[in-house]
């Protein structure tokens, strides 16, 4: 058995590490986005976030140029405006063996009246990393509420490609 350790952490990236530029070196495929709140957004942690253009399950994937090794996922997700119960998936796929695993699942409470923001700061040790999906299920009550997300940042460093090959 093959068992990954994910810590939980307060601080912001650190000093050492910088956010990984996802725009220009991934592809992103999204189920839908609102017109204005485009994925870029919440890529760059710059502008309004996203928002899905639609309600029901909603799936962004991230597909690197190149493996990457992962140390450092933060997701922001915010409502304002609708009480739900929104569960979230990430999961990463190696290219090494071909296989998705999962990173966590959370579900969230979001309310107008208190609880609008949920942040989610997780230190791993992902290495060959090709792929990185979050799915996301807005609203476990089954209402027409959307998926929306402030940022999506991700720190770490593109995998040499020598290093763990055997």
């Amino acid at each position: 058995m093959r068992k990954t350790h994910v810590a939980t952490m307060t601080q912001s990236v650190s000093s050492e590490q910088a956010w990984l530029d996802l725009v220009n070196h991934a592809a992103v495929e999204v189920t839908s986005e609102e017109p204005g709140y485009p994925i870029e957004t919440a890529l760059e942690g710059k502008g309004p976030g996203w928002r899905a253009g639609s309600s029901g399950t909603q799936i962004v994937r991230l597909l690197f140029d190149k493996p990457y090794q992962l140390k450092h996922i933060s997701l922001v997700f915010e409502d304002v405006e609708n009480t739900r119960t929104q569960e979230f998936v990430l999961r990463w796929f190696s290219s090494r063996d071909g296989l998705f695993r999962e990173i966590v699942r959370q579900q969230w409470n979001f309310s107008p009246s208190g609880s609008v923001r949920e942040i989610e700061n997780y230190v791993v040790e992902l290495s060959d990393v090709s792929v990185l999906e979050l799915i996301i299920l807005p609203d476990q009550g089954n209402s027409d509420a959307r998926a929306s997300m402030q940022s999506f940042r991700l720190a770490g460093r593109r995998q040499d490609m020598r290093e763990g090959r055997g």
